[in-house]
């Protein structure tokens, strides 16, 4: 009983910072340009619910673990952007390819000579490296907190279904304030429809990464697939994209494509996590 009130204690701690850093990474959005300060407010909240709870940070899952399922959870997230917008695609949801998103390639490279499919191979290989590596900082400010801290706190007084369901609206409703105010999101669709979907794909991502943050005991399988999916996405998927007037619809994370197909993944790693995790929090 005293370990179940301690871990309710610490969920509540660790809310209440990321409540009051909220407002500050909020602020610092507007003075900074960028989205970073919000994404690090997690881990600070983080850092000081171990501080106050006397956790030691240790806990939070650093170890790397094994390269193959790190692997995989770099290419779990491409695989599934991949999917959706071959789908998308092919059914008229979108175009291939976006000539104009590789012109401004050219010129931002300095590569005007190169033919459209080099700059885009290219672009592919900058995005994939250099970019996912400069995002890890931030990613792993929000990972700590989410996977690093949560996944396990949740694991001892609920089921994986619970897990998964707790987790992922909370890192949904950390973005619902984004969209709301129009800074995240796009002005085709009505904010329902884009709170819909775009709750549905991170509840159904934040279900794979459960699973194998739980399995691998390794907070870093959740930074590789968090920044993977960031970057495939935003990067490299959605501006190849020729849009039309329904695209809003069906592409990026607000659209239905990516977050069905990731709903079907999901379900598969659900059910495996049920089975391999039902006892989880009777054992702590």
């Amino acid at each position: 009983m005293n370990s179940t009130k301690d871990t309710y204690i610490t969920l509540a701690t660790f809310l209440a910072f990321v409540i009051a850093f909220y407002f500050l990474g909020f602020w610092l959005i507007f003075r900074m340009g960028q989205a970073t300060p919000l994404m690090l407010s997690v881990g600070a909240a983080t850092i000081l619910t171990c501080l106050v709870r006397k956790k030691s940070l240790s806990e939070l899952g650093w170890k790397w673990g094994s390269w193959k399922v790190q692997w995989k959870s770099y290419l779990i997230p491409f695989s599934i952007a991949l999917v959706a917008y071959l789908l998308i695609w092919s059914l008229g949801g979108g175009g291939l390819y976006n000539s104009e998103f590789l012109a401004d390639k050219k010129q931002s490279y300095n590569l005007s000579e190169w033919n459209d499919l080099s700059i885009f191979l290219f672009h592919f290989f900058l995005v994939a490296c250099i970019s996912f590596v400069m995002s890890i900082p931030s990613i792993l400010g929000e990972e700590i907190g989410w996977r690093g801290l949560l996944v396990p706190e949740l694991s001892k007084i609920t089921s994986f279904t619970g897990v998964v369901l707790v987790s992922g609206i909370l890192w949904s409703a950390f973005h619902w304030p984004l969209i709301f105010l129009g800074l995240y999101g796009n002005t085709d669709t009505s904010i329902y429809y884009q709170l819909f979907f775009f709750t549905l794909f991170i509840v159904s991502s934040g279900t794979i990464m459960a699973y194998i943050r739980l399995k691998t005991d390794s907070v870093w399988t959740a930074v590789m697939y968090h920044g993977a999916s960031n970057i495939f996405i935003q990067k490299v998927f959605t501006p190849i994209t020729i849009t039309n007037e329904n695209s809003s619809y069906y592409i990026d994370e607000f659209g239905a494509v990516l977050a069905l197909v990731a709903t079907v993944v999901a379900f598969a790693y659900w059910r495996k996590g049920v089975k391999e995790f039902s006892s989880l929090a009777q054992k702590t």
